[in-house]
């Protein structure tokens, strides 16, 4: 099977294609597993990407091009993403598979309706049954396929349920005559969309094919309904968010614990005794060699070292007298080696923060919690300036700010797209900085993490407060797809976890290679300490912000990968202070180069470069502020 994730009008050209189309939350994506065996990513939120994904789909002898089309309500498009749908409906697809919430039938309609008007065999997936059911909701199978003129097959697709049935019935429309528009004028092949007729419609065959019983909710079901309240929602919120930072920093440190080991104990002395061991062999002209010794009782590297040379001594790293050799050498394996941090940083650092950050946000989403929180904070949001929704796209650049910014083209208006990136840029860190800042103020004491992240609140308010007065236009209310509350489904969400860390360490493992191979070139050929000795500097950075001289690797590595601003600190020994200043630069430290891509290909040139020197700005003055406070108050 092939997958590939692509906005590339081409597509549309593409023949033997079928569309699987739905309103956002109504499972497609697990549609789209379940008949290519490809594992795509299944949010159980609203409006993420306005990307597509397509995979080969066997149906006979055919193959076909199964279309992941991004969700949409109508085919009347208001925003980006409705409008790529409508874009593909109009593309003479071969069939189209409309998924539909059983439990939010009538508004699912609508979007049936406006399908079937532009004459496309069509198969409905009246997904979500068991939870119509569970909500007492029984609806007449058999009279809303003479409704729609199109099968409707029952389905629970986190179960697998219903998908063989699926399969056949989509067989059978495909080989059945199709009805071709002979430019009647009336059609949706002809004409525009009526959604106001389309509304109508669904409301008078939802009222013939529903019928509605009474029903105790489940206990899970009252409490969604509890979520979007003030009380107990807001206590509920609070417990969550603070449970998720909890797991954040407390699992990603248990899970560091044996990386550490791994590659502080065996990993990076094996490396400096293979490259010792290749230097000494080498290098024959009488050039001293200098040693930082450590001693080593027990374990892998003694025996390597006793296997070449007979000694139980091991070193930390060699440092040649002079010369190549001692360049090479400390890029390899110095304190900034290649060999040395590579791992410390991206294994031992970053990595456990990551698995433990996407753990607890992959199952919120399943949860369906993240639309109840932005329910919840409209009101308070919409006083920032931005409506409730936002707060979707700011847990999303949590994992990543690319697909974040991607996502706001979802906003039905330009401002507050604008105000979405200028907000995730300044004020979000990504997964990767997550982690890399929880190792930092954790290793001092978790009231500073606590407090980092309460700056970032802060931050978040005046950012979003100034992004609004400083951008023109206006934001639209607040529609959103709120889905049932569920526990989420273990194999989905384990297969989830799995595929996002693949994609993380797809995604992010060369540029931090990179900043890592940079932080080695730089450290050792000396222009680290070259740039720390300059008075500009010096100023900056030990003046100004009161860090070390050598926390100038931090601000040039940032400009690479975010979280590479946060790592080389943690081989200095900083105070409480120091660290939390370290922080605040961090947090709103430029974004790394992607993200400038994005920004540029989004918005434009100038507004990127708007967005990189204000954070640039802000990260320095403000953590200036933040020193010089620290400093009266000590």
């Amino acid at each position: 099977m092939s997958c590939h994730v692509s906005e590339d009008a081409a597509i549309l050209e593409i023949k033997n294609k079928i569309l699987l189309m739905g309103n956002p939350n109504v499972g497609k994506s697990i549609f789209f597993s379940e008949l290519t065996g490809i594992r795509a990513l299944s949010s159980n939120y609203a409006g993420t990407t306005v990307t597509f994904t397509e995979g080969r789909f066997p149906i006979g002898d055919t193959d076909y091009t199964l279309i992941d089309v991004p969700g949409t309500y109508s085919l009347a498009p208001t925003s980006e993403a409705e409008a790529v749908a409508t874009r593909f409906t109009q593309s003479n697809p071969e069939a189209i598979i409309c998924v539909i919430d059983a439990s939010n039938l009538e508004r699912n309609l609508r979007l049936a309706l406006e399908i079937k008007r532009y004459k496309i065999p069509m198969v409905v997936a009246l997904n979500l049954s068991d939870v119509a059911l569970r909500h007492g909701i029984n609806i007449n199978v058999e009279l809303l396929e003479k409704e729609l003129g199109a099968p409707v097959v029952k389905t629970v697709a986190v179960k697998g349920q219903g998908i063989d049935e699926l399969v056949k019935r989509l067989e059978a429309v495909l080989k059945s005559p199709a009805e071709k528009c002979s430019g009647c004028g009336k059609c949706a092949t002809c004409g525009d969309v009526d959604s106001v007729d389309s509304w109508k419609s669904a409301k008078e065959i939802f009222r013939r094919v529903v019928k509605k019983d009474d029903v105790n909710l489940k206990f899970i079901d009252r409490l969604g309904d509890n979520m979007m309240k003030p009380f107990p929602g807001v206590p509920i919120a609070i417990v969550v968010m603070a449970a998720l930072v909890g797991v954040v920093v407390y699992g990603g440190r248990l899970l560091r614990m044996p990386l550490i080991m791994l590659t502080d104990g065996l990993i990076i002395p094996f490396f400096r005794g293979v490259f010792e061991w290749i230097f000494a062999a080498v290098v024959a002209d009488g050039t001293t060699l200098s040693y930082r010794r450590l001693y080593y009782d027990d374990g892998f590297y003694t025996g390597f070292r006793t296997l070449i040379d007979g000694s139980f001594q091991s070193v930390e790293y060699v440092a040649y007298s002079g010369g190549f050799a001692e360049i090479l050498l400390n890029v390899l394996v110095g304190e900034y080696g290649l060999f040395v941090i590579s791992f410390q940083w991206i294994i031992a650092l970053i990595l456990p923060y990551v698995f433990s950050f996407y753990a607890a946000i992959t199952f919120l989403e399943d949860s369906g919690y993240l639309p109840r929180l932005s329910v919840l904070f409209d009101n308070i949001m919409r006083k920032l300036g931005v409506q409730g929704g936002s707060l979707i796209h700011v847990f999303l650049a949590l994992g990543c700010a690319v697909p974040a910014i991607l996502g706001s083209r979802t906003a039905t208006t330009q401002k507050e797209k604008k105000m979405l990136a200028a907000i995730i840029c300044f004020t979000i860190p990504c997964v990767a900085q997550v982690g890399a800042l929880a190792a930092l103020l954790g290793a001092f004491s978790w009231r500073l993490s606590v407090l980092m992240v309460l700056f970032a609140i802060f931050m978040f308010v005046v950012v979003s407060l100034v992004a609004g007065k400083l951008i023109k236009g206006e934001v639209d209310p607040l529609i959103i797809e709120v889905p049932n509350l569920l526990m989420p489904n273990p194999k989905s969400y384990f297969r989830k976890l799995v595929i996002r860390m693949k994609h993380f360490l797809k995604d992010a493992e060369l540029p931090m290679l990179a900043a890592v191979f940079l932080a080695a070139v730089l450290a050792g050929t000396g222009v680290i300490q070259l740039l720390a000795n300059q008075p500009q500097v010096q100023l900056v950075v030990s003046g100004w912000l009161g860090m070390p001289e050598e926390a100038v690797v931090s601000l040039i590595l940032g400009i690479v990968r975010r979280e590479m601003s946060v790592a080389p600190l943690l081989l200095l020994d900083l105070t409480y202070l120091q660290v939390f200043v370290a922080g605040v630069v961090s947090l709103l430290y430029l974004p790394c180069l992607s993200v400038f891509g994005v920004l540029t290909k989004e918005f434009g040139i100038k507004f990127a470069l708007i967005i990189f020197a204000g954070t640039i700005v802000a990260a320095i003055f403000v953590g200036g502020v933040v020193n010089q406070i620290g400093q009266l108050l000590m």
